[in-house]
């Protein structure tokens, strides 16, 4: 056996154990796939947020969370005889084949946008033998907002459903500014909230159009904001100045030093 395969059986008696009736742990013996659903939600961010860090060691140790994730709901429904950590491996493996049919199939399709084609009829026949009915039937609730928007309008484009160009959908990101800034006017809270979630939805289609992903984009802008903050913040606590003191000129100072010290890769 191979050292991933010793690893890997030795994690799934750990997992065992853990759940078992007699020695096991109380807090993993008590668990349910929903009450380990948000732990499995935040291992995935935490593998996303070493990754856009670029910190490979913290990488390993992130991706050991989210496989422990997997092998607990593994072990879950191996407990209900529904399947095991076996079945969802062999699952994946067939999958992977099915969907790749320009490699495993002399006569796939072997041309990019043939591939795009190809992988999304597979898709769809996959979500048609799950009895999903509709376009956007199956686009699950708990991914990120803007990942699930952008997802939604790839399936509305499938069935014709989508703006012609680019061009189109930023001409309505004006006309959502304009709504947002009619219902400020009349202190329209709710409508304002509403408003804002339409503008937030058009943003994350006009980066579909323009080929980004707008929930990477955010992601590093926030990561950008928070290591220029942190930068602002040693340039203080250097100058013996606290923040709370500081005025808006003096901001306005260690935030261009920030910016001209992030634009130059030093943070």
């Amino acid at each position: 056996m191979s050292r991933a395969g010793e690893q890997l059986d030795a994690l799934l008696a750990l997992m065992r154990t853990l759940r078992d009736p007699q020695g096991g742990c109380p807090w993993d013996r008590e668990q349910t796939f929903a009450s380990i659903a948000p732990y499995t939600i935040e291992e995935a961010y935490e593998v996303a947020d070493a990754i856009a860090r670029s910190d490979l060691e913290r990488l390993r140790d992130e991706l050991g969370d989210l496989l422990f994730q997997v092998v607990f709901h593994s072990r879950l429904a191996e407990e209900q005889a529904q399947f095991d950590f076996a079945d969802v491996a062999a699952g994946i493996r067939e999958k992977l084949v099915r969907r790749h049919p320009h490699v495993f199939d002399a006569k796939g399709a072997t041309d990019l946008a043939q591939l795009h084609v190809s992988w999304e009829a597979y898709k769809a026949g996959e979500r048609a033998a799950r009895g999903a009915r509709g376009a956007l039937s199956d686009v699950p609730a708990a991914l990120p907002a803007l990942t699930r928007a952008a997802k939604l309008g790839r399936r509305a484009r499938r069935v014709g459903f989508d703006w012609d160009s680019a061009t189109g959908v930023r001409a309505k990101i004006d006309e959502e500014l304009a709504e947002i800034d009619r219902a400020v006017e009349r202190g329209e809270r709710a409508q304002m909230a509403e408003e804002l979630g339409d503008l937030l939805f058009t943003v994350a289609q006009w980066a579909r159009h323009l080929e980004l992903d707008a929930e990477e984009a955010l992601r590093a802008a926030s990561l950008k904001f928070e290591r220029r903050f942190e930068a602002m913040e040693r340039a203080a606590a250097s100058a013996g100045s606290a923040l709370g003191t500081l005025t808006a000129a003096q901001w306005d100072e260690l935030w261009r030093t920030a910016k001209s010290l992030s634009d130059k890769r030093q943070i």
